[in-house]
């Protein structure tokens, strides 16, 4: 891989202490005293495939129609590329903010845990994925990136979108699933990012959801950011609910929990800027869910009061369905198509203009998800959205 990696239980990396800087301005989020304790000699390698891209972040911005030139050119001998239009319930509009919603599958658990049967050894190698990511990413250029599964952080996703013109902020589950895998690349967590072009960074809180007032193992990102062209403050969250069945309940307590947070972010955001106190502040919160539409956690974002509704109900005709999947995969115990991924946003300031379809079951195939030609288990959710005052 070319990637330093962390062995089960040990292991020493400057990672820790990077992560811990990087959280310290927020006490909402405690790591374990062991992972911030961890031998800080060693040092984080960058991939040595993409040095071209990652070395010097101060240096020329790198085009990105370039960067996904040498991507596709690395891919050479996959699959085409899943053909989604975007459908646009609304017409074309300006001032569009395009937003992508992706769980991109942690690479220790991808090989490690996951266990994908039908998927070749071959198409879940980083030295393969990493360009699938990066192609998908640069397919669709969004101004927001919302991410999930996110275990290559510091090493290639940063150093490489960072000359693209984004900017970005990392928040570690505190019992990241990769540390029990041989051969791990550190913990997994979510990440959000956003085009420095467009958006001004204000304020970014780290947050570990709580349970019934306990902590859990799952975490989230509230970021507020100003749009350079209207002036109008966004704020954006990313988070990632606990999995599998019959853990209904924690992700229902989770999801009330983040829901109550993000409102006190707002608030306080609000309270401390003349902006937004005449104006509510939108929010656009993404994330898997790991939650049928039917579940109890969606119905709490449905009738939250902070007026949310799920953007990818615009697929379906009469605008009140969710999509039939937004992952598809098989593993020992059987086949998996649910959607779970959703983009919630303030549907009284935000107008959504258009959602990237979703591919057909013909061209995922019958191995389903991922696969050669796609590098995770989830398909990504893109969404273009404008303020409904610049009409």
């Amino acid at each position: 891989m070319g990637t330093m990696s962390y062995p089960m239980g040990g292991g020493a990396t400057r990672l820790y202490s990077t992560l811990a800087h990087s959280l310290s301005n927020s006490h909402r989020v405690a790591l374990p005293l062991a992972l911030l304790e961890r031998d800080q000699a060693a040092d984080t390698t960058l991939d040595p495939d993409l040095c071209q891209w990652q070395k010097g972040s101060s240096l020329s911005p790198l085009d990105p129609a370039e960067v996904l030139r040498q991507c596709e050119e690395a891919l050479g001998d996959r699959p085409p590329r899943f053909c989604r239009a975007f459908i646009r319930p609304s017409g074309d509009h300006g001032g569009t903010i395009r937003v992508m919603q992706w769980n991109i599958l942690a690479q220790a658990l991808g090989e490690g845990l996951d266990s994908f049967v039908q998927c070749p050894p071959e198409a879940l190698r980083w030295s393969r994925r990493k360009y699938l990511i990066l192609d998908e990413i640069l397919t669709y250029r969004p101004h927001v990136l919302c991410l999930q599964e996110v275990d290559h952080y510091f090493d290639t996703l940063q150093p490489v979108l960072a000359r693209l013109g984004y900017s970005g902020k990392f928040c570690p589950k505190p019992w990241s699933p990769c540390l029990d895998v041989e051969g791990n690349n550190g913990p997994d967590g979510c990440a959000l990012f956003f085009d420095e072009s467009r958006f001004e960074f204000l304020d970014c809180v780290s947050l570990r959801l709580s349970a019934m007032m306990i902590p859990t193992n799952q975490v989230a990102l509230v970021m507020i950011l100003c749009c350079r062209s209207t002036r109008r403050h966004v704020c954006v969250a990313v988070t990632h609910l606990k999995a599998r069945s019959g853990w209904e309940w924690l992700r229902s307590a989770q999801g009330s929990d983040l829901l109550r947070q993000i409102q006190n972010v707002v608030q306080k955001h609000a309270d401390r800027t003349s902006t937004g106190c005449n104006i509510p502040i939108p929010m656009i919160i993404c994330g898997d869910f790991n939650a049928v539409p039917n579940e109890e956690v969606y119905c709490h974002f449905v009738t939250s009061p902070l007026g949310l509704d799920s953007a990818y109900k615009k697929l379906s005709q009469d605008s009140l369905t969710e999509p039939e999947f937004t992952t598809w995969k098989i593993r020992p115990t059987g086949e998996c198509c649910s959607t779970l991924d959703y983009i919630w946003y303030s549907q009284d300031t935000l107008r959504v203009d258009g959602v990237l379809d979703m591919p057909s079951e013909e061209e995922i195939g019958p191995n389903r998800l991922p696969s050669f030609s796609y590098p995770s288990d989830h398909l990504s959710l893109v969404c273009d959205f404008s303020f409904k005052e610049d009409e």
